[in-house]
């Protein structure tokens, strides 16, 4: 895979000179592991559990094991956090002198789960009677207390960590009404603009009417969306602007023409079909008049699409950086774009 700022430079679009990342529209991402362990102990640390019976006291945070970051993908704000905590507890029986002690484990707050699907796990340091009746208070009553408080964790995490992340910009408006930020064409530097031009008269040596060794590539992927919306990435104008940041020009009909990454991907459109998209694809570095046919077939599963591509007539000697760059500046552009690997909120 191919490094930040090392790619294939046929793919990539350079960045702006005056910012990278135009208001934080298409990604931005933040650790907030160590905001979120202070956090955490907060919360929790010092928290009463009583019923009649009895009383005790979170006293104090053992380990916390775990990360958590927030990041906005094209204005949708995306939270993973996955933690692992065990703490101490204290307290005593009414009528009763005796301190008695224990441990809390939470060993599964995640994204991927709800708050009432949050274990908290309440066990003794000796084996009494007291001790037992007092691990059941805890158990019973403090269950919902701490999930509560990590309910408010991460009401603290979409509110605090996310504050800067989504920045006010110049809209256009789409064709069905909403607003959408545009996208400014970049120009490449003129390092990148020399390699684009080695490439391209290496590969243009190759004579018209001279036989071509191609081969064929074959892709697959999931990606945590509906079909619908996967097709529409592909057809999109705005779209498709948005995980190339660059302007993409594009007619999404049959015999339409489009131009990717600053015209270094062009083609046409051979059909389109809900599920499927067939195109004529070309680098602007192959020999001229040489077109690849890339087949996109889509199908919807019951928690994600599964994508198929296969791609015919690949110059051989482009195969490795033609199918690097379908994964790192289509897959995972995507993904990281819409969201479309992880649960948003």
């Amino acid at each position: 895979m191919a490094k930040w700022g090392e790619g294939d430079p046929r793919w990539i679009v350079e960045e702006r000179s005056d910012a990278t990342n135009v208001n934080n529209w298409h990604w931005t991402e933040r650790d907030v592991s160590s905001w979120s362990k202070k956090k955490l102990e907060e919360l929790l640390v010092g928290l009463k559990i009583k019923d009649d019976k009895g009383e005790c006291l979170i006293k104090e945070l053992n380990s916390i094991d775990g990360e958590a970051s927030a990041s906005n993908r094209k204005g949708k704000l995306i939270f993973f956090y996955e933690w692992s905590i065990k703490l101490e507890w204290k307290g005593n029986l009414k009528d009763c002198t005796t301190e008695l002690t224990g441990n809390v484990e939470i060993p599964n707050i995640s994204d991927e789960n709800d708050l009432d699907e949050i274990d908290v796990i309440v066990t003794t340091k000796k084996n009494t009677e007291e001790s037992r009746i007092l691990k059941e208070i805890t158990r019973l009553k403090g269950t919902k207390l701490i999930q509560e408080q990590i309910g408010k964790y991460l009401n603290f995490l979409k509110e605090e960590c996310s504050k800067g992340m989504i920045l006010p910009s110049a809209e256009v408006q789409s064709k069905s009404g909403t607003s959408i930020p545009s996208v400014s064409p970049k120009v490449a530097s003129p390092k990148v603009q020399h390699q684009n031009q080695v490439n391209q008269e290496n590969l243009k040596n190759i004579q018209i009417g001279v036989k071509i060794d191609t081969t064929t590539l074959k892709l697959n992927e999931e990606f945590k969306c509906s079909a619908e919306e996967l097709y529409m990435t592909f057809t999109d104008p705005q779209r498709v602007s948005a995980f190339t940041r660059s302007q993409a020009i594009l007619e999404p009909v049959a015999g339409g023409k489009f131009s990717l990454f600053d015209g270094n991907v062009t083609g046409e459109f051979v059909s389109l079909e809900p599920c499927k998209i067939v195109q004529r694809w070309r680098f602007k570095t192959w020999p001229d008049a040489h077109y690849s046919t890339v087949t996109i077939v889509l199908s919807q599963e019951s928690d994600c699409t599964k994508l198929a591509l296969t791609q015919v007539g690949i110059p051989s000697a482009d195969f490795e950086r033609t199918k690097s760059g379908w994964r790192t500046y289509y897959w995972q552009a995507i993904m990281g774009t819409f969201g479309f690997g992880a649960r948003l909120f």
